[in-house]
């Protein structure tokens, strides 16, 4: 009797470190285990919008040397008939945190104090805010008319607002990572429209490219552009004549790409993209699957995250490298 307890004993250790360890574990397209993935040594601030499996925790993660630290979380359905999930982030030198939620924006502490709010109208919604300076932030409203807003966040007084023309009603379908230049420009993915349009504070258009479900799209220092493709799964460095430079699609990474949301480029010339599966709507999949991932100019992948238990990340829209301190990372600074 003594024995059988034992070995039962043992049987349930070994199942649950086999689980543990194949159930983070990213895998190829063939169901193969890819190497060289994990938590280890990698810290960042990290969110998933529309992860339907827990509608009562959308969260917004920070992960310091491979362990969670720190997490807040929403309700995906806050009311009937009403949506929020959490779509861009941006930890401040100070640890705040600027955030855009959909059904509105904020900035929270980390004592998860929310110090600034901006809450949507209903039938408009808000999928970027990027900070500017110590008080202020650039958001766009997904609205008919759209429009391009900075507030400052202290006194919380409207500084400039710019009309943003789209032939897109639906609101959803707009916009989502909307992005300063360092020419006082902003960079306008209409993702509905699929073109990228950089405009004046003025709201004149000074120049365009077509990107066919445009996500996101920020000026890198060369002065190009890189644009993530969402539902056609590419991300694309263009020129100041749209011509592609660079560009990575299914064929060249051996896992499977679901939308490819935001992409930010590393000053060393690498790129991390986050690999959304939200819209795949067999859950029971989602274990296994890349949530992010670092590429090389070269197309090497160096880095996956696939992290769906102990911790379960949830699916992947932003990403922001941090260094081991927990506060940005000077090598990301092309976000």
């Amino acid at each position: 009797m003594k024995n059988n307890i034992c070995f039962l004993l043992y049987l349930i250790t070994t199942l649950c470190l086999f689980s543990d360890t194949t159930s983070a574990q990213a895998k190829d397209t063939t169901g193969r285990v890819i190497s060289g993935n994990g938590l280890e040594g990698k810290s960042f601030l990290y969110v998933g919008e529309w992860d339907t499996r827990h509608p009562d925790a959308q969260l917004m993660t920070i992960v310091r040397n491979g362990k969670v630290v720190w997490q807040h979380s929403i309700p995906l359905h806050p009311a009937p008939g009403v949506n929020q999930e959490f779509d861009d982030v941006t930890m401040l030198p100070n640890g705040n945190i600027v955030y855009a939620q959909m059904s509105g924006a904020g900035i929270i502490t980390p004592d998860k104090k929310i110090i600034w709010k901006y809450d949507c109208a209903p039938g408009t919604e808000t999928h970027s805010c990027q900070p500017i300076g110590k008080d202020s932030v650039l958001m766009v409203l997904n609205a008919n008319p759209a429009k391009l807003l900075i507030i400052n966040t202290a006194t919380n007084v409207v500084l400039k607002e710019v009309l943003i023309p789209t032939s897109t009603t639906n609101t959803h379908g707009q916009f989502r990572h909307v992005r300063l230049t360092d020419k006082g420009t902003v960079i306008v993915g209409h993702m509905g429209e699929g073109k990228v349009v950089e405009y004046t504070f003025e709201g004149k258009e000074i120049w365009s490219v077509k990107a066919a479900s445009v996500w996101s799209a920020i000026r890198l220092h060369n002065g190009n552009t890189l644009l993530s493709g969402d539902a056609k799964g590419y991300t694309r460095e263009v020129d100041q004549f749209g011509k592609t430079v660079w560009e990575l699609t299914q064929a060249d990474v051996p896992f499977k790409l679901y939308n490819t949301q935001t992409a930010n480029r590393l000053t060393n010339g690498n790129t991390i993209i986050c690999n959304w599966i939200g819209g795949h709507k067999k859950t029971e999949e989602w274990p296994g699957s890349v949530q992010a991932f670092e590429v090389t100019p070269g197309k090497k992948v160096v880095w996956v995250l696939s992290a769906w238990d102990n911790p379960d990340l949830g699916t992947a829209t932003a990403i922001q490298m941090l260094d081991k301190n927990g506060l940005p990372d000077k090598n990301d600074v092309q976000r």
